[in-house]
């Protein structure tokens, strides 16, 4: 797992994004979801693995309909520090623009194999372009699937919810406010 582009696409003397360190949570696996107003509105849907947080932005958001699969782009690596951020991010930087912790949790895989770690197992999910999962947050809960499309652009996957107790149609991206500071994105940005 690599930083370097993180670092690349970012002047830390301007934005309040954390630098790029590799470091691991203590117990269980992270995930978040962070909704970002950039020159286009869309959810940062990112992972934790291997001391990164590995990065798909869906444009549509994330939806518990298990008949809905939303496009989501991989982007670089960011740091598992980054699971906390909220803010905004100021004009002429990479990614400018208003960003909140939309929800937060832990996850496992939904298909562990006991004699092979786990982060071996998420690391041949990613290279296979199928990886499925079983989030258990504030908003998001259930088994989702990211599949990785067979276009020539590598980077372009679906995010699947799968049909399980949590599946419904009511939209979840009405809950609009931050998880840890219950402000909407126009309430962050003044």
């Amino acid at each position: 797992m690599d930083l370097s582009k993180y670092n690349q696409k970012r002047d830390f003397n301007s934005t309040t994004e954390p630098k790029g360190v590799i470091k691991k949570a203590k117990n269980e696996l992270i995930f978040v979801v962070q909704k970002h107003a950039a020159s286009q509105l869309h959810y940062d849907f990112r992972l934790e693995t291997a001391g990164v947080l590995k990065s798909w932005a869906i444009p549509k958001g994330p939806s518990m309909n298990h008949e809905e699969k939303r496009l989501a782009i991989m982007v670089e690596d960011h740091p598992y520090n980054y699971k906390d951020f909220e803010g905004t991010i100021p004009e002429g930087n990479y990614g400018a623009g208003t960003v909140i912790l939309w929800d937060t949790g832990i996850y496992t895989l939904a298909d562990e194999q006991n004699n092979a770690k786990l982060e071996d197992q998420i690391k041949t999910g990613l290279a296979n372009g199928h990886l499925s999962f079983i989030l258990k947050g504030k908003k998001l809960n259930g088994e989702f699937t990211l599949v990785r499309l067979k276009i020539p652009q590598k980077n372009a996957w679906l995010l699947i919810k799968k049909q399980d107790q949590y599946a419904t149609e009511t939209d979840i991206l009405k809950e609009n406010k931050s998880v840890i500071s219950n402000l909407t994105l126009e309430e962050m940005a003044k």
